[in-house]
């Protein structure tokens, strides 16, 4: 399942969405097209995280600590730079599948999110989404208008064909 890169590095890609249950201990189960990947691409270590669209975000241990890496390069006099250190590093907790392929997401991070039962995962390519069902849906129709409109949109993004 693992799918090589030009250099012939392992990479770790993920997509598509998700509707998912929490059980009553917080704990979320990966699909099944997804578990195989974590754990051959980083053992079933991931790591969760606030994100400030009050979703969080959900990284295979390796590409988390890219980011990592690059977050605390950061210049921490930088007001802008050390408010997201303090977010993403702050609240970035560590998690193992168990052998049913959940991961327990801490409360803080719950509440943070406003997760209840109902959620959503998004694949966004080496990482994912958990979002809130609710507040995913409400959101899409405005990522989906935004989309839509061509003014403001970087040259890069016109050009876009797909």
């Amino acid at each position: 399942m693992d799918q090589k890169g030009v250099s012939g590095d392992n990479v770790f890609r993920v997509r598509g969405v998700s509707n998912l249950n929490l059980d009553t201990k917080g704990r979320m189960s990966f699909p099944s097209r997804f578990r195989d990947r974590l754990m051959s691409f980083c053992e079933g270590e991931v790591v969760v995280t606030a994100d400030p669209e009050r979703c969080l975000l959900v990284y295979p241990l390796p590409e988390w600590e890219e980011v990592e890496n690059k977050l605390m390069a950061l210049p921490t006099q930088n007001a802008h730079a050390r408010s997201l250190q303090r977010l993403y590093l702050g609240y970035a907790t560590e998690a193992q599948l168990d052998g049913s392929g959940r991961i327990l997401l801490p409360p803080p991070l719950r509440e943070f999110a406003g997760l209840e039962k109902h959620v959503v995962l998004v694949g966004q390519g080496k990482r994912f989404e958990l979002w809130d069902e609710n507040a995913w849906n409400e959101q899409f129709d405005t990522w989906l208008s935004a989309a839509a409109d061509k003014e403001g949109m970087p040259e890069e993004l016109q050009q876009l064909s797909l």
